[in-house]
Order: structure tokens, then C-alpha cells, then sequence
């Protein structure tokens, strides 16, 4: 019995291609992504005033989270925070 083979792609009748069947298993993933979690108060003020350097030691660069909390709660999400 001769193979019937499809003048198209040239796959074998009733055979799905490979990359068809991994385009149909991206399409329809069993494990969707995870939410990421909102940035409280505290982080968004961290991460929008990091870099500035009245935040940073002059040798080590490093962050002086001390004299950045104190500022954090001169703002009003800082104050919010201490209701």
C-alpha cells in the first residue's frame, strides 16, 4: 500500500507537523503566568529615589535607607501609613 503524502507540506496523510503541534501547545498553556503583586507605598518610593545621590553614601555608593525612611515619612503616603 503505497504513503499518501500532502502535495503541501509534505508531511504524511494524517500526521501533524512538529511545529504546528508546539504552536497549538504555546497557544493553549496549561500553566498561565502568575499576577505580579502591587508595589506598596514604601517600594515606589525606593525605586523612584534610589539613584539619587542625596540617598547614597559619597565612598560606597550605597543606599542610606536610614535618611531615606525619615524622608519617606515626611510624604503623605508615609504619613498615611502612621494613622
Amino acid at each position: 500500500m503505497p504513503m499518501k503524502y500532502c502535495p503541501e507540506c509534505g508531511t504524511r496523510k494524517g500526521e501533524v507537523r512538529k511545529t504546528a503541534r508546539r504552536a497549538y501547545e504555546d497557544f493553549f498553556d496549561p500553566k498561565p503566568k502568575p499576577k505580579k503583586r502591587k508595589l506598596s507605598a514604601w517600594n515606589k518610593f525606593v525605586k523612584a529615589n534610589s539613584n539619587k545621590p542625596r540617598f547614597r553614601y559619597a565612598r560606597s555608593n550605597k543606599i542610606n535607607l536610614k535618611k531615606m525612611a525619615i524622608a519617606f515619612r515626611k510624604t503623605p503616603a508615609g504619613r498615611k501609613k502612621r494613622r
